[in-house]
């Protein structure tokens, strides 16, 4: 098990993580003390609790946001995927009409052929 010892208002923290956390453990508290500082910046002291929790909740809104973001960019992919179905569907069927008028043209040529084949072979 790592630990590490983090920095936030000032303040050492020694946390313990997995091994090979350690590094995004510091990344999360330095966005948390940056958020501290930010805070306190625009309200000033108002106790390490009360600041810690009001950075807790900037923290908490901002990943709301981000997985509202990914719930509606879901969504748009979800009918982007219904959408290029559909048109799928529609080239196949399109090529399905293609190849029967193809076909049935085929079965013309053929049997103009055979009809001229005849004429010329009774005359």
């Amino acid at each position: 098990m790592g630990q590490v010892v983090v920095e936030v208002n000032g303040r050492p923290y020694t946390m313990n993580c997995s091994d090979g956390e350690e590094e995004h453990l510091m990344e999360l508290a330095q966005l948390l003390d940056s958020e501290v500082t930010s805070i306190k910046g625009g309200v000033g002291q108002v106790g390490d609790i009360r600041l810690l929790l009001m950075a807790g909740l900037v923290v908490a809104d901002r990943l709301s946001e981000a997985l509202r973001k990914i719930e509606d960019l879901q969504d748009e992919v979800a009918g982007l995927r219904d959408v290029r179905n559909g048109i799928a569907k529609q080239g196949a069927e399109q090529e399905d009409q293609v190849a029967e008028r193809i076909e049935a043209a085929a079965r013309r040529l053929d049997a103009l052929a055979r009809e001229r084949s005849k004429a010329n072979t009774g005359d």
